[in-house]
């Protein structure tokens, strides 16, 4: 006992000394632990388990998977004419397995897609923050600028393998349906089935293109709140006022500066003389928007005060 009372194992106290006393931690020049690496933490392939393991990842590409089904069952309640070879989008779509593809992109482009890639990056960070379990990623330590780093390329890729997925799945259902025949755009133009599917995989490279600047802007709502769904609806709200300006005629050349302007111009895909000008607008604009967004985010979380 010792003279404050309290009952003490003279023993256990020596083992803690010798142990305490063999301990040796040497510190680096920049003050970290030596063989702590930096590169070590939170790798790509964990951060990626961690989300496809998460129950609304999981939800997502599940529907995208279900969606093309449900729009061939649709037209198969409907009415519709196989051999129709003029029209819109909607009118093609059962003209060939590509023209299938074509409407699936072209009725998830304005809503269902922009809002996949705010929901991946707009959930990542602020996520962490409702759960309270920010603050021990990066007093695990995870540097701050590769913590933001390594969730948006996490997320970047989860979203450019979900806008993948959709298209790809479409293509089986549609050809299944509708065979591989001709794609024939709405101006009536016909191309090969094989040309159809390159003018797809491009089209797919463009959205993902052009969606960079929801990415953006999504990161940057994610830093900054605590809540995910701020950051991804805001994101959301962003696009859809976007879309809304778009169609008002008397802000004339202005329209063209608006992120979602050039959305739908990988339609000029469709044509056998393309026209790459809309695209080439298009994947600049975003291109833009989205750097801008990106320094944001990291200039906001690189200054943050973390408390959750």
């Amino acid at each position: 006992m010792n003279d404050n009372g309290v009952h003490t194992d003279p023993g256990a106290l020596n083992d803690l000394t010798d142990a305490a006393a063999q301990q040796h931690t040497k510190v680096a020049p920049d003050g970290s632990s030596v063989g702590y690496k930096a590169r070590r933490t939170l790798r790509i392939h964990v951060e990626l388990q961690r989300q496809i393991r998460r129950r609304r990842t999981q939800l997502v590409l599940g529907f995208l998977v279900l969606l093309p089904f449900i729009l061939a069952l649709s037209f198969e309640i409907g009415q519709s004419d196989p051999n129709r070879r003029s029209g819109g989008f909607v009118d093609l779509a059962t003209a060939s397995g590509i023209n299938f593809v074509v409407l699936t992109l072209f009725v998830s482009g304005s809503f269902l897609l922009p809002m996949i890639v705010a929901l991946f990056f707009g959930d990542t960070i602020a996520s962490e923050a409702s759960w309270s379990s920010l603050k021990y990623l990066l007093a695990a330590p995870i540097p701050r600028h590769r913590l933001l780093r390594q969730k948006a390329v996490s997320s970047g890729i989860l979203s450019v393998f979900a806008l993948a997925l959709l298209p790809a799945v479409a293509l089986g259902v549609g050809v299944a349906w509708y065979g591989a025949g001709e794609v024939v755009s709405p101006t009536g133009e016909a191309a090969p089935f094989g040309d159809g599917v390159l003018g797809m995989a491009l089209a797919v490279v463009y959205i993902a293109i052009n969606l960079f600047w929801v990415a953006g802007l999504a990161m940057f709502l994610s830093v900054s709140t605590d809540a995910p769904l701020g950051a991804v609806g805001g994101t959301v709200l962003v696009s859809i006022l976007s879309q809304i300006l778009d169609q008002i005629e008397p802000l004339g050349d202005l329209r063209n500066y608006l992120p979602t302007h050039y959305a739908m111009a990988w339609a000029d895909l469709l044509s056998t003389d393309i026209d790459w000008s809309e695209m080439t607008r298009g994947a600049f604009s975003a291109l833009v928007y989205g750097g801008i967004f990106t320094l944001l985010a990291a200039r906001q979380f690189k200054t943050k005060d973390i408390t959750s």
